[in-house]
Order: C-alpha cells, then sequence, then structure tokens
C-alpha cells in the first residue's frame, strides 16, 4: 500500500517509541520522512538508514523543537531539503512526574515547553509553507491524560490538554486553506519506557483496558498514517483516541 506516496512528512522526537514507529510506518507506505531527534543521537542515526532502505528519502535533524528559532530553522531546512512539507506530526514529549505539593516550577516550565510550546513553535513555522501550497495535515500528538487528568501528572496534563485546545483552534483558523489540524491521544502503549517496569503492574493496568491490552505503537502509528493520507480529507480539529476503550 501506498497511503502517502509523494507526500513528505516530518515527524518530531521519532528516535524511539511511538514516534519512531510512526516514521518507519509513513516510510513504509510511501512518504518521504525527515524527523528530530535531541539525545538520543545514535539510534537517530540508525532511524535514517532504516528509513532509507525502504526506499524513501529520509533525513534525520538534531533540533529541540521547544526553542523557537532552531523550530523555524528545522521548519525552513525540511522545506528546502524535500521541496515541501505534506505532514507534520507533533510527536516530542516527556514526563516530570509529581504529585502538586512537591511539583517545583521547573518541572512545570519544562513540561509546558517541551510538550506545548513546541508545538506552536513548528505549527506556526509550517503555517506558511503550507498555505502557499494550498494544502497539509498537522497531527499533534495528545494523551487521554490531556482528556481525563491524572494524579501526580498535573503538568503532564495541563501540556496535553493544551494540545486539544491549539490543535482545534488551528483548525478553525487554516481550514479555509485547505490545511488539517488533528490530535491522536494514545492510551496505555507499551514502550520501551514501560517494559521497565513490573510486571504485575503493567498486567494490572491491562486488566483495567476494556480490550485487555496495552497499544502497541504500530497502533498509533496507523492512526497517524490515516491522518496523514488523503483517506481523511474532510477530517479536522478531532481528538481520535487510541486507547482500547480505556476512556469512553
Amino acid at each position: 500500500m501506498n497511503l502517502l506516496k509523494g507526500k513528505t512528512a516530518l515527524v518530531t522526537g521519532a528516535s524511539k517509541g511511538i514516534g519512531r514507529a510512526i516514521a518507519i510506518r509513513y516510510a513504509e507506505e510511501g512518504a518521504n520522512v525527515a524527523f528530530t531527534y535531541l539525545s538520543s543521537v545514535e539510534q537517530g542515526q540508525a532511524l535514517e538508514a532504516e528509513l532509507a532502505a525502504k526506499g524513501v528519502k529520509a533525513k534525520g535533524y538534531r533540533s529541540d523543537a521547544s526553542d523557537f528559532t532552531q523550530a523555524e530553522k528545522l521548519i525552513n531546512d525540511v522545506v528546502t531539503e524535500f521541496g515541501s512539507l505534506d505532514v507534520l506530526v507533533n510527536n516530542a514529549g516527556i514526563t516530570m512526574d509529581n504529585l502538586l505539593l512537591r511539583m517545583t516550577e521547573e518541572a512545570w516550565d519544562k513540561i509546558i515547553a517541551v510538550n506545548l510550546k513546541s508545538v506552536f513553535n513548528t505549527v506556526k513555522a509550517v503555517a506558511k509553507p503550507m498555505m502557499k501550497q494550498k494544502g497539509g495535515s498537522i497531527i499533534n500528538m495528545t494523551s487521554v491524560v490531556g482528556l481525563k487528568g491524572n494524579a501526580g501528572q498535573a503538568n503532564y496534563a495541563a501540556s496535553k490538554a493544551g494540545i486539544i485546545g491549539f490543535t482545534k483552534s488551528i483548525a478553525l483558523e487554516l481550514g479555509s486553506r485547505g490545511i488539517r489540524s488533528n490530535a491522536v491521544a494514545p492510551g496505555f502503549i507499551e514502550t520501551e519506557m514501560t517494559a521497565k517496569l513490573d510486571e504485575k503492574v503493567v498486567q494490572g493496568w491491562r486488566d483495567a483496558i476494556p480490550m485487555k491490552r496495552g497499544g502497541k505503537p504500530e497502533d498509533v502509528a496507523d492512526a497517524c498514517v490515516f491522518l496523514g493520507s488523503d483517506m481523511s480529507s474532510y477530517i479536522s480539529g478531532q481528538v481520535i483516541q487510541v486507547d482500547g476503550a480505556m476512556l469512553t
């Protein structure tokens, strides 16, 4: 299948986990893929080679999307290198969990900058080239935590809820230019991070999900393929939950 053939996509935070799965699925569907990484240099270089082996153009950029100037340069570099930018997937994100009474100002500011401000930075930078080409798909990674909250994650939940409000606003602003803006809200997805947790705890989480399993990064990636493709050409301003009915 080549649902994304001829399209150029940029995936932020793609060296591992969900971001990596999205980059790989996009390449499998025929997209040329630009992606960013920050600390995982070796993983970033390995991913570039893996994507290129699928017969598409691929390039990794070491860039911090939470820095306005770096984000602007990144978008300009990708458009120059690839000739266009059709799909932007904002996946970069971190957690610094703590109960509110123990949460530092630094932990609040860092999460808002990396998770939320980065989305503003890249979308603002990509708006002009997408308007020029009269089309594009923006996909912002939120979380079920942004919809329901989570004790010990007030900063993370606020950043992810902010992404939803931002995504819907951009859909309203840029819809007339042929630009779509949607969010994907993963539930419990099993990645390298969850593999380090106690198996009994993880099984307890699985048992609490109606579908009785954790999601795979590929489950999220497939939703992103749909939103990046022309199959979703009349879908904008939406939040698609990929959570096995965890939150209904």
